[in-house]
């Protein structure tokens, strides 16, 4: 809130002379007090008002208006509205430019706050001169081209213009993100469904972005003071205000659809040589090296208004590659600033259900003559027909003001985390919204809320969300239970047979303190029965499936398990794991109680302590013997007591809490995490003293142009003697059909165990580098991938009961001869060449083993497929 100066004496007076004896001298200070107030206000020229389209009556946004003969200028926001306020009394005369209009002089009054609106005309002469010459069209050319040589002196001086030029920064900034359903028809309008709700929908121009009607389902806001400091480095944001729109927790993760939506629609900051676009970096048209992808043209000189610009269209060479297109508007006052960008994307981009894409960037000048961004607006269209049928619409709002610069504030408004919220920043009312907001928002953009909370009552809606949510996470919701996942309902294997099995789960509606999770399952094979029993407890009150996490969980299982099988998302049982490869009959019982207690920490640092009680005996063709004499003698089980520490360190770390998973969104920062088990021999039945440590890396790199890398490093090494295998690292295989990132696709389950090792995995995404280029692949929007994975170990002398005879034997397989291996000889190593993106949703990979190929039934070649809904 601004507040006059002659309001605030007034303020201040009224709550100072309240007693009789001071009248006297209050009135004497009070008339000072107005005379200079009224002084102060005769010296501000306030001019508000709005700028429209003198023929549509549209409000035009990013429009210039300055005072003539001055460098203090506004930008208009998307309702047209702007305020210019200046200290001196001296300007009769406002100028207003705007790119295809006409410039217009307007008189004001000085020294006066007034209101101000103005209709531009469109220019219809904005150049001088145009020639039309008929024959050969010639060949673009960087040399020697006037428009490279301005996008180059735009690189030459970017670092000037970026807010990391100064030394201290700060400003005030809100943002809103809007989503609808978009382009629906009259008949999806009229549904049973809305009908008592037709006031949720909003028409806009047929032509716009998301076509006629659209259906808010999101909108979300956020007001921040933000801070920046060169030396030593910070960029902190105070989050004072924080509203969204809120689903029933037991269909949707607010908390996660929040950190998604803003993965997709991040900042967009041009003077970066790579940009965030939906979860791709499309190669900004200042680059360092943008003039090889690009092609640039100089198309208009705007010189009636200060600065004078030059406006610079730009398009790729290559309209599949991940580039924009569009128009830069260039300061020629020395600067080479940017003063304002529209950003769009060609029809032909190599970019995922993406129907439309619109940035519109507004910068303002500082004091100093430099520039620095004011308005950014980010409106996309996804669908998963490009041209037709219904989609979703989304739109982010950036406002920034308050710009100062070299202004320093004491060392504790740095220090901290990058991004904290102040106290009760989420329980604002309307009334400091409609106070806070830089602009106005229309009735019924400000009524999502409670419209989406009057959705939500309606039986018909719950119907379909209780529907989706079975369809999506397999979990159908009983009120206080729920049951599934249904996907694990049936399934089958050679030792179980056929195995069916049924369970379920507590929800918050039971209670948000205590979380209860079974289920049971019969294999016809094995006619045994299987269950698992669990009991949580949440420490801070909140949902164990919310983050931050804090709780203690207690659980037993006994059930069966694949050695060395690892899975991502999935669950073990799923239905559709039970088609393997090979051989799958070498399994475990196991009965495990564990007892756990993980903390979560807002900086997304964790740790997790815990104690497992572990039997495991031999199922199917697995054995467990060991050499007693001169005989092998069977080992029915194997007891284990083991303490164990985890932590984990996920900086910015954003993901999606489903009804089982976290689903990773993910980002270029890093993974990091250690962990540490001991066994303990004697303690609760264990048998085995061992120290097992592991510290893994996980960490996407991106290239521009060339893609993305996904990189993976883990090591590990188990102190301790006489440890039997089972209790060694047994490396992940994978012995289905599908490709799996984080397992070995051509291992055999239980090939290969160590008591070290070091690995790496790289799989790298081209993202279409290379097929665009190709006439067939470039219509497909296919898209090239290369995986490689190395494993480096070994089993010591101690462990390996080829020299240890106390040891349980390593396993054979059907013929006799071995099945189980050490890493001693080399590391075992295989690739893949994959072709990515087909039908928009396939990966298809040719994996070629490339060590270890005598080993039986090790498989040289192979074809695995993966599904992946990349944008």
């Amino acid at each position: 809130m601004r507040h006059s100066l002659s309001h605030l004496f007034h303020k201040s007076v009224s709550t100072k002379f309240h007693d009789a004896s001071g009248l006297l001298k209050g009135c004497t200070m009070l008339l000072v007090l107005l005379g200079f107030s009224l002084a102060a206000t005769a010296q501000n020229t306030v001019v508000k008002g709005t700028i429209t389209d003198a023929k549509t009556h549209e409000p035009l946004g990013y429009v210039t208006v300055a005072f003539a003969g001055s460098t203090r200028a506004a930008s208009t926001n998307d309702q047209g509205k702007f305020t210019l306020t200046a200290t001196d009394s001296h300007y009769t005369q406002l100028k207003v430019s705007f790119v295809g209009y006409k410039t217009v002089l307007k008189t004001i009054e000085a020294g006066k706050e007034q209101m101000v609106n103005i209709a531009l005309w469109e220019d219809k002469q904005v150049l001088n001169e145009v020639v039309v010459k008929a024959g050969k069209k010639s060949k673009y050319h960087n040399k020697g081209n006037p428009a490279v040589e301005l996008i180059r002196k735009v690189i030459a001086h970017k670092n000037q213009n970026r807010l990391e030029n100064y030394n201290y920064a700060e400003y005030r900034q809100y943002e809103r993100m809007n989503f609808y359903l978009s382009n629906l028809s009259e008949k999806f309008k009229n549904k049973r469904l809305f009908k008592n709700y037709q006031f949720m929908f909003q028409e806009q121009d047929s032509t716009a972005i998301g076509g006629k009607n659209l259906l808010p389902i999101y909108m979300e806001e956020k007001l921040s003071q933000n801070y920046y400091r060169k030396a030593p480095y910070a960029k902190k944001q105070i989050i004072e205000g924080t509203k969204q729109v809120k689903y029933d927790e037991k269909f949707i993760d607010n908390q996660g659809l929040s950190a998604y939506f803003n993965r997709l629609y991040q900042d967009i900051n041009i003077y970066d040589n790579n940009v965030s676009l939906v979860t791709n970096q499309l190669l900004s048209p200042i680059a360092d090296h943008s003039p090889d992808f690009y092609k640039f043209f100089i198309t208009d000189t705007l010189k009636d208004q200060s600065p004078q610009l030059i406006e610079l269209s730009f398009t790729p060479r290559n309209t599949n590659d991940l580039l924009f297109e569009g128009k830069l508007y260039v300061t020629m006052d020395g600067n080479y600033a940017v003063e304002r960008a529209l950003l769009t994307v060609n029809k032909n981009i190599n970019l995922n259900f993406v129907r439309q894409m619109q940035t519109t960037l507004a910068f303002e000048k500082n004091a100093d003559g430099k520039y620095h961004l004011s308005q950014s607006d980010l409106k996309m269209e996804f669908g998963i027909n490009k041209n037709k049928g219904g989609g979703i619409y989304g739109e982010r709002k950036v406002i920034l003001d308050s710009f100062m610069v070299n202004k320093v504030q004491a060392k504790q408004v740095y220090d901290g985390p990058a991004q904290v919220y102040a106290m009760n920043s989420d329980s604002k009312d309307d009334k400091y919204w409609t106070m806070s907001r830089p602009d106005t928002i229309p009735p019924a953009q400000a009524g999502i809320y409670k419209n989406i909370d009057s959705l939500q009552t309606i039986p018909s809606f719950k119907r379909t969300a209780d529907l989706v949510t079975l369809f999506v996470a397999g979990y159908k919701n009983l009120g206080p239970f729920e049951v599934g996942p249904v996907n694990t309902f049936y399934s089958f294997n050679p030792v179980e047979g056929f195995r069916g099995r049924l369970g379920g789960r507590s929800t918050p509606e039971f209670s948000k303190r205590y979380y209860f999770e079974t289920y049971g399952a019969y294999g016809t094979r094995d006619q045994q029965f299987k269950y698992f029993l669990s009991s949580t407890y949440s420490l801070n009150n909140k949902s164990i499936y919310a983050f931050p996490q804090s709780y203690v969980r207690a659980s037993y299982q006994h059930d069966t398990k694949i050695p060395g099988q690892e899975l991502q998302f999935v669950e073990e049982d799923n239905f559709l794991l039970s088609f393997k490869r090979g051989n799958n009959d070498v399994w475990l019982y196991n009965n495990i109680f564990r007892l756990d207690y993980v903390h979560e920490f807002e900086n997304h640092f964790s740790y997790h302590v815990g104690f497992k009680k572990w039997d495991q005996s031999p199922a199917g063709a697995l054995y467990f013997k060991n050499l007693v004499g001169a005989q092998l003698s069977n080992v029915n089980e194997v007891h284990t007591s083991e303490v164990s520490l985890e932590l984990r360190y996920a900086p910015h770390e954003r993901f999606y809490q489903g009804k089982l998973y976290r689903t990773p969104i993910i980002d270029r920062y890093p993974i990091f995490t250690l962990r540490y088990n001991q066994g303990i021999n004697g303690l609760w039945g264990g048998n085995y003293n061992y120290q097992n440590v592991t510290a893994n890396i996980n960490k996407r790199f991106y290239l521009s142009q060339l893609g993305y890398t996904d990189v993976t490093a883990e090591g590990n090494y188990i102190f301790g003697n006489g440890i039997p295998f089972p209790l060694l690292d047994i490396h992940h295989a994978n012995q289905t059909y599908a490709f799996q990132l984080q397992s070995y696709n051509l291992m055999n389950f239980l090939e290969f165990v160590s008591d070290h090792y070091a690995s790496i995995n790289i799989d790298h995404n081209f993202n279409g580098f290379f097929f665009n280029k190709v006439p067939l692949f470039k219509k497909l929007k296919w898209r090239e991938i290369v995986d490689v994975k190395a494993l480096w170990g070994g089993v010591r002398s101690q462990n390996n009961p080829a020299n240890n005879a106390s040891l349980l034997r390593f396993p054979l397989n059907g013929s006799g001869s071995a099945g189980t291996y050490t890493l001693n000889n080399g590391p075992y190593v295989e690739g893949s060449v994959g072709v990515g993106n087909i039908l928009k949703l396939l990966r298809v990979d040719l994996v070629h083993r490339f060590t270890y190929l005598d080993n039986p039934g090790a498989p040289a070649w192979g074809i695995r497929t993966m599904i992946k809904f990349d944008f």
